[in-house]
């Protein structure tokens, strides 16, 4: 066994690991430069609503504007409430199943829509149909007026060969599984109010956001670290650092239509998981083990779009992954949410 390499830098203290995912770069000042009115993220409590509502926040503070910004959840899994107050973030605690929280919720003419179930679902397929379908149908009406950025997922897309570039914006949605039938139910949830009341949506087809805590590449070293045997099946990913991710998601406001807008986020390189464990092999001194064989397709995505709209992401593969390394060596706290990247068969 090699030395595991102990020189590997954090850009930031490990206390500070939140505020670091919640910059706002410049383009996103530039897009909420020109709002008015409140912002509203709706299904504010998961892995990534914490660092949009404080980006958010931060961004207004920056330019000096007051508009307000109210964090919409039941706030159970992550983040407690109380660390979206001390940014300055309002919340507003509740179960959008429930109708009278629904008519509660105030008046945003700037919507983020992050509400959706996914993990423990294989055999919960009401739970799908409710969180995933029903329930947007429900705030899309609510918010017929505003404008509403609504995370989806590259899942709608069929499984494409590595070479083939991934799935653009207009490839066939073609979702496997009962999760990925559901974000396709999502979509057209929003696609249904967009056409029949004029309301502007761009629909958000994420590939694997990462962080320090969360993500493929956490799924993997943590693997490696612990001489667990990475499986190899679903064979190449699309990945993002988790702060470029939500700057573009912020700045798709810009693109926002109706009929809505689709838009791949993720990185631009289809990457090999047998190689991306490799190389965290050599970053933590562990010889990487391996299970199955690479299948001839993937869930992969074609991003050229964003990034010509908004630039390419700027923290590379390479950098995310010393970073990576640096926290498991350190032995960083993880959200203890594996992605289930692995699965071929779209359940949860």
């Amino acid at each position: 066994m090699t030395t595991v390499n102990s020189s590997l830098p954090l850009p930031c203290s490990m206390n500070e690991v939140d505020s670091f995912l919640a910059q706002p770069k410049a383009g996103t000042l530039e897009t909420l430069a020109s709002l008015e009115g409140d912002v509203i993220v709706l299904g504010a409590g998961g892995k990534m609503g914490f660092h949009l509502s404080w980006m958010l926040k931060e961004g207004f503070r920056q330019l000096g504007k007051d508009n307000t910004v109210y964090a919409a959840s039941r706030f159970r899994t992550l983040a407690g409430r109380e660390a979206y107050e001390r940014v300055g973030v309002k919340t507003l605690v509740g179960d959008f199943r429930d109708a009278a929280f629904v008519r509660s919720l105030p008046e945003c003419p700037t919507v983020f829509y992050l509400v959706g179930a996914k993990f423990g679902t294989a055999d919960n397929p009401g739970l799908l149909q409710q969180m995933n379908v029903d329930v947007a149908a429900e705030l899309a009406e609510r918010y017929a007026i505003s404008r509403i950025v609504a995370l989806s997922t590259g899942c709608v897309y069929a499984y494409v060969p590595p070479d083939s570039g991934g799935s653009t914006e207009d490839a066939p949605r073609q979702p496997v599984g009962a999760y990925a039938f559901s974000c396709l139910g999502r979509e057209r949830a929003f696609e249904a109010v967009s056409l029949r009341c004029g309301t502007p949506v761009t629909l958000i087809r994420l590939n694997y956001a990462v962080e320090f805590r969360y993500g493929v590449p956490v799924d993997i070293a943590l693997k490696v670290m612990n001489g667990e045997p990475v499986d190899v099946t679903m064979g190449y990913v699309n990945i993002i650092w988790q702060n470029d991710a939500l700057n573009q998601i912020v700045q798709a406001l810009s693109v926002a239509a109706s009929p809505p807008r689709p838009l791949n986020i993720t990185g631009a390189d289809i990457l090999s998981v047998r190689d991306l464990a490799c190389c965290f092999g050599t970053l933590l001194g562990r010889k990487p083990r391996f299970v199955g064989e690479e299948a001839p397709t993937a869930w992969l995505s074609d991003a050229s779009a964003s990034h010509r709209l908004f630039g390419p992401p700027e923290v590379s593969v390479e950098t995310m992954m010393r970073w990576i390394a640096a926290w498991i060596q350190r032995d960083g706290s993880t959200f203890h949410k594996p992605t289930g990247f692995e699965r071929r068969d779209g359940n949860f």
